[in-house]
C-alpha cells in the first residue's frame, strides 16, 4: 500500500474524498497547503507514488502498476473519489480512469497529455545521485553539492524536499536507480483502452509547452467531457507557481 497524507475535512464532509497524486521526484509533501485549504469540505489524501517519499521501492515504475497503487488506496477509502494528478501523477490518474473508471467521480489532470514525451529527465536522477551523501550534514551543502549539476535553484529546492537530513548518513528518498532506469515508461505512455465518461479537467500553465494544441483531440477522444483551462503566468510547476489561482480554479470544478 502507498503511504498517504491524510488532511481530514474541517467539518463534516459534504463532498467526496479528493485522491491527490504528485509528479516524478515530488512527495505528498509537496501538496500539503493546498490539500489543507481544499479539505475544508471533504477529506483530501495525497500519496507518496511508489519509488517516493514513505512509499515501497519497486523494481518497475510504469502506468499499468502505478494505477494499480491508486486503486488499492482509492478502494481502501471507499470509491468513487475525486482523483487529481500532476504530471507523472496525472498520467498514473489517466491510466486509471481509463481502465477502471468506477473509482472515479470527477478526474483533474494538471499540465501532462495522454501522450509519450521526449523530455527525457533521467539526468536529474543521475544529478542527485552524484552527491556524495557521506559528506553532507546540512541541507545548505546539499543544495551546493547539487548546484554543480542542477543550476536552478527552485529545481534545487524541490529536489532537496526528498533529501532526508534525519538519517545517518543522509538518503533521497527517491528511488533514483529506478527511476532513471524505468525513464523511458514515464516520459512514455502505454495507450490503454477505454473511455473515461464522467467530467474532466485538463489543467495547464499557459507558458508550459506539455499540454499543447494539438493533443486535444486525443484527450477529448479518450475524456469526452473534458473541459480545458490555464492559468496565466504559470508554468509545468503551476501549483506551486500559482497556487491560490490553482486551488480556486480546481475548486470551482469539483463543486460544479
Amino acid at each position: 500500500m502507498l503511504a498517504t497524507i491524510r488532511h481530514p475535512a474541517a467539518a463534516t464532509p459534504s463532498a467526496p474524498t479528493l485522491v491527490v497524486a504528485h509528479g516524478l521526484y515530488g512527495s505528498a509533501r509537496n501538496w500539503g497547503v493546498i490539500c489543507r485549504r481544499l479539505s475544508d469540505r471533504r477529506d483530501v489524501v495525497a500519496v507518496d507514488m511508489r519509488n517516493h517519499g514513505d512509499s515501497p521501492w519497486m523494481p518497475r515504475h510504469r502506468y499499468p502498476e502505478m494505477a494499480a497503487d491508486l486503486a488499492e488506496v482509492i478502494e481502501s477509502l471507499g470509491a468513487p473519489v475525486d482523483l487529481m494528478g500532476h504530471s507523472m501523477g496525472g498520467k498514473a490518474a489517466m491510466q486509471l480512469a481509463l481502465t477502471r473508471p468506477a473509482l472515479i467521480r470527477r478526474l483533474i489532470v494538471a499540465d501532462i497529455a495522454p501522450v509519450a514525451y521526449d523530455h527525457d529527465q533521467a539526468r536529474h536522477a543521475e544529478a542527485m545521485q552524484a552527491v556524495d551523501l557521506s559528506r553532507i550534514t546540512t541541507r545548505a551543502e546539499a543544495d551546493a553539492a547539487l548546484a554543480e549539476r542542477v543550476p536552478d535553484p527552485a529545481l534545487r529546492a524541490f529536489f532537496l524536499q526528498s533529501l532526508d537530513l534525519r538519517s545517518k548518513p543522509p538518503r533521497w528518498k527517491l528511488n533514483l536507480e529506478v527511476l532513471a532506469s524505468e525513464m523511458p515508461h514515464v516520459i512514455g505512455w502505454p495507450g490503454p483502452e477505454g473511455r473515461f465518461e464522467g467530467p474532466a479537467l485538463f489543467l495547464t500553465g499557459a507558458e508550459s509547452h506539455y499540454v499543447r494544441a494539438e493533443h486535444r483531440d486525443t484527450i477529448r477522444a479518450l475524456f469526452p467531457k473534458a473541459r480545458f483551462a490555464r492559468i496565466p503566468g504559470a508554468g509545468h510547476w503551476l501549483h506551486a507557481e500559482k497556487p491560490r489561482e490553482f486551488e480556486e480554479t480546481v475548486r470551482v470544478f469539483l463543486e460544479a
